[in-house]
């Protein structure tokens, strides 16, 4: 009905009060539009006879046709309130194939997914960017790593501060040893851990990445994006506690350049010392048992060791034992 159909605006205003009254009395009325909208709601007519001039119509059958119209609305808005928990229903589909762990953690199934989501969170953070990668270290693609290096030499030029934990083994792998040479020249601070720890991205305090432990059958590195402010903190705490523990990576650097032993093969011996057999070493750090008596075999060599017993005396009261 025009101008006044507006839900929250009033019918009719002083001026169209005054104007209906005027034509009801027969005076004539000039075309404002006050007139416009008397005749949107059918209160007043053009006059047939006498151009320009209106003629008042009786205001108990328009305010009747108003009740009724606005009660066909009423009617049909209620009916569209009572469909909406059919729409919200809709999420016993949706969650799914998103698990949604409820309102502060989001599941990304797919290894772009999350790339896709840490990407621009990195480039948007303002405080802090800290990243665990406790993955041996393989060979990647140049491009990828020159957009990653890019990406924090950028984060470190806004004044955030870079905090990167890696595997100990990174040292020995020469592509993943340049990137991370300019990963500190770029301002990133970077240390080593020859020990187990848990992957994960923390962005500003807000924002957690971390791998996926829920869905069974996932692909590798899908994960979750966790954004409860108690969960970031608390993996935060625990991303310390490692950062506490770890090499410096320039300390490494010159240690391991006088080293026998390898990452890999100080990971077994620590093993080894803690009691467990070669095959539980394997199992506990995810290796093949070949690859424990291959490393083992060429550590003896190395040491010209004729046992395992001999390698672990010489491991006992080896200074190596404090490297990563």
């Amino acid at each position: 009905m025009g101008r006044n159909d507006t839900i929250g605006s009033p019918l009719l205003r002083q001026r169209d009060l005054d104007t209906y009254r005027a034509v009801a009395a027969g005076h004539d009325a000039l075309a404002t539009d006050a007139i416009a909208g008397l005749v949107d709601l059918h209160l007043v007519d053009p006059d047939p006879y006498r151009p320009g001039a209106f003629i008042a119509r009786d205001p108990r059958a328009v305010a009747q046709d108003l009740m009724a119209t606005a009660l066909a609305d009423l009617t049909a808005t209620i009916s569209r309130i009572g469909q909406i928990p059919a729409v919200e229903a809709l999420a016993a589909d949706y969650d799914p194939h998103r698990f949604y762990g409820g309102p502060g953690s989001e599941y990304l199934g797919t290894p772009a997914l999350m790339n896709s989501r840490i990407g621009p969170l990195t480039d948007a953070a303002s405080t802090e960017v800290y990243s665990a990668q406790p993955g041996e270290p393989v060979d990647r693609d140049p491009e990828i790593l020159r957009i990653g290096t890019e990406r924090t030499a950028a984060a470190c030029r806004r004044g955030v501060q870079v905090r990167s934990l890696y595997n100990a083994r990174a040292q020995e792998h020469d592509q993943t040893r340049a990137c991370i040479d300019d990963l500190v020249a770029a301002g990133a601070d970077v240390r080593v851990l020859g020990k187990a720890f848990p992957r994960m991205v923390l962005l500003d305090q807000k924002h957690l990445f971390i791998d996926n432990l829920v869905v069974e059958g996932a692909q590798t590195h899908s994960g979750w994006h966790v954004s409860d402010r108690s969960a970031v903190m608390w993996a935060r705490s625990i991303f310390d506690l490692y950062w506490d523990r770890a090499t410096p990576w320039p300390a490494l650097a010159r240690a391991a350049g006088s080293a026998v032993t390898s990452a890999r093969q100080r990971e077994i011996l620590h093993e080894l010392e803690a009691g467990y057999s070669q095959q539980q070493a394997a199992r506990r750090l995810g290796l093949a048992e070949r690859t424990v008596t291959k490393e083992l075999a060429e550590l003896r060599s190395e040491l010209r060791a004729r046992t395992l017993y001999q390698v672990m005396a010489w491991w006992g009261r080896s200074t190596e034992r404090q490297l990563p």
